[in-house]
């Protein structure tokens, strides 16, 4: 019950990870497909993100020691071994807590979710949901027979064609489930007009923006990071030079400040703005400097006061500032819009669609 528990927060924690990670891009590509996003868009996918991961952690972990392997598991391609253990389990008058049967139940609830995620996310019925359930669990049982693809020497975990008949049977009673669910719930297809129609910008749309803004500075700073301990490793055997330690302290902080900076100044729009389609128009400074005052009042700002302060307490408060002023201005300007003198609106028709109160 330990292993499942921590099997269950590591799918949780690399689930986050990931859908982290995709975060901006699934914005940008939600805006462009749907024309907004919603927190069911968001939480459904995360949800199959997250079931997805949890299905690899319970079917191929905890991997084992290749020197402990003393034999290779075994093969069952008939289909039906599990009826006598059933049939024996409530013979001897305890069904529900044999562990053959608890096995069988687990092995087809394992599988409901995913019957379920392909009536929400993909607006497919039973036919679909019983080929996903059984390639997936084809792709399960294939992994676990030839070692990992490799990894091991021989499996270390039985194939079992019992396996692939409850797995595919719990996807199709998902997807049965799934038919008492509003269709409401369902996740819409791509709709090109709706994406192409302008959209009044609201409080969420904007505090969206920002949050992809700080997004993207985390992405990039992590892979800058990443890079320099590569180098570290690779260049100097771990053992950095003073010489090249005071470069990466000088340069590491500079480098998201310039990505993030290219589209606010040549586009005039931050990587948050691009992503949920949002324009600032109109100032009475010149277009140049509305975009420098712009930037500097939002996320680069922010990256200045961070690296010129080197206090995380200060970064914490501009932060809040800057959430508070978007929130709080009128339109929803906030500092970028307050500094450059410009409205924010849609890209898509600005002129015609701007902020609205929610």
């Amino acid at each position: 019950m330990h292993d499942q528990l921590l099997l269950g927060i590591l799918a949780i924690a690399i689930g986050v990870g990931v859908g982290l990670l995709a975060f901006v891009p699934y914005v940008a590509i939600a805006y462009r497909r749907h024309g907004r996003l919603t927190a069911w868009r968001v939480l459904v996918p995360f949800a199959m993100l997250v079931y997805g991961i949890a299905v690899w952690t319970y079917t191929l972990l905890p991997l084992p020691d290749p020197d402990e392997i003393e034999r290779c598991a075994g093969v069952n391609l008939n289909p039906g071994e599990f009826v006598p253990e059933i049939a024996g389990a409530i013979g001897r008058g305890h069904p529900l807590t044999d562990p053959a049967v608890l096995q069988l139940a687990l092995n087809v609830l394992l599988f409901v979710p995913l019957g379920v995620f392909v009536r929400l996310l993909w607006r497919r019925g039973v036919v679909v949901s019983l080929l996903a359930g059984l390639g997936l669990s084809l792709l399960i049982e294939l992994t676990q027979l030839t070692g990992v693809w490799g990894l091991y020497p021989c499996a270390y975990r039985v194939f079992d064609v019992d396996d692939l008949l409850t797995n595919t049977l719990g996807a199709v009673i998902g997807s049965l489930l799934s038919l008492t669910l509003p269709a409401s719930w369902r996740l819409s297809a791509a709709d090109a007009s709706a994406a192409a129609h302008p959209t009044p910008v609201t409080r969420a749309r904007r505090v969206l923006a920002m949050v992809v803004d700080a997004m993207s500075v985390l992405f990039i700073t992590a892979t800058v990071q990443l890079a320099t301990v590569g180098v570290v490793v690779l260049l100097f055997d771990g053992d950095p030079t003073p010489e090249f330690l005071a470069a990466v302290a000088l340069v590491a902080p500079a480098i998201p400040f310039v990505i993030t900076a290219i589209p606010a100044l040549v586009a005039g729009r931050t990587i948050g703005d691009a992503a949920v389609r949002l324009q600032y128009t109109g100032s009475r400074y010149p277009t140049w400097a509305a975009r420098l005052l712009r930037f500097l009042g939002g996320i680069g700002g922010i990256q200045l006061l961070a690296a010129f302060t080197g206090s995380s307490g200060w970064y914490s408060l501009a932060l809040i500032a800057s959430l508070v002023a978007t929130l709080a201005s009128t339109g929803g300007r906030g500092f970028p819009g307050l500094l450059s003198g410009q409205r924010v609106a849609d890209a898509r028709k600005p002129s015609q669609v701007e902020y609205r109160e929610s």
